[in-house]
């Protein structure tokens, strides 16, 4: 049984699009999208230094173009999607709730309202590697701080105030070896982000949408989501909840899934798979010249 998934904020590098652009058709979907969201997307892709891709309004778009063009690169039909964060913008429209346009539209929307919001004030997110969630979660509240990301794994990623964050940095919880301070622009999946919450629930009225195809892993919960209008509704509540990771990987589980495949930029999810699914055969979609790889892997997984 093949699980697709799509990594968050912060999967993306310098570059990274440059060689997927090389595929047929590529190039022209993506200047496509580009201007129905009025963002060059090539440009950001594969020219555009680490700094200009932090933008979370630039990010974003960028993160489910690349998941959408590896996805129809690669042909497969999984028997579940999930996304992280961002990601389940791209799951959404790959198991058919959104069409592709309507996706890069609605993350555009997300990417410049999370941006604004994270301009009020000086935020940001940090990784604890190790350390028990049961320590460590009361620990992060008693700092003021929300445990934003709960990946499983042994990690959670922390987000709060720019002070919040260095305090966190002084004073780690029990058994937490590292804290490491992730490229983002702000504490996403907190209420810092509530403004963009708005303007996500003002865009949707627009949107043509229907149920999911396939089994949507839903990451406020881990439940799979069976109507496309309830798909809606979490991603636009999604941007100011906790993205529960370690749910999606227990449903994964519990679905009897044998293979993921991590969509463009892929490695993040992946890399958390090989830590709480052992056994599950795992593989990230980072170049065009993974898709034999995982065209294999599939052949022998899909529909288990």
């Amino acid at each position: 049984m093949l699980v697709l998934v799509a990594p968050g904020q912060g999967a993306q590098t310098p570059g990274f699009l440059t060689p997927w652009l090389d595929l047929p058709g590529a190039a022209d979907r993506i200047a496509a999208w580009s201007d129905a969201i009025g963002l060059d997307l090539a440009h950001y892709g594969t020219r555009a230094d680490a700094d200009e891709i932090r933008d979370t309004a630039v990010a974003q778009p960028l993160l489910v173009a690349a998941g959408l063009l590896s996805a129809a690169a690669l042909g497969a039909s999984p028997s579940a999607v999930a996304g992280h964060s961002v990601g389940e913008i791209t799951a959404a429209a790959l198991a058919g709730v959104i069409d592709d346009e309507a996706a890069l539209r609605f993350v555009r929307t997300r990417g410049l309202g999370m941006a604004e919001a994270a301009a009020v004030t000086e935020t940001g997110m940090a990784a604890l590697l190790g350390g028990d969630p049961a320590v460590t979660i009361p620990h992060l509240e008693k700092l003021g701080l929300t445990a934003a990301n709960i990946n499983g794994g042994g990690q959670i990623v922390a987000a709060g105030t720019t002070a919040q964050i260095a305090a966190l940095e002084a004073d780690k919880p029990e058994g937490v070896r590292r804290v490491v301070a992730l490229k983002v622009a702000g504490a996403f999946h907190t209420h810092h982000m509530a403004p963009a919450v708005e303007k996500l629930r003002a865009a949707v009225g627009d949107l043509t949408v229907s149920d999911p195809t396939v089994r949507y892993v839903s990451n406020a919960d881990g439940h799979t989501v069976a109507t496309g209008t309830e798909v809606i509704a979490r991603l636009v509540g999604q941007v100011a909840n906790p993205v529960r990771w370690d749910l999606c990987m227990e449903t994964f589980q519990s679905l009897g899934v044998t293979a993921l495949v991590e969509l463009s930029p892929g490695g993040t999810l992946t890399g958390l798979a090989k830590r709480a699914l052992p056994g599950v055969k795992t593989l990230a979609l980072k170049t065009p010249d993974d898709l034999d790889t995982a065209r294999a892997l599939i052949s022998e997984h899909a529909g288990a």
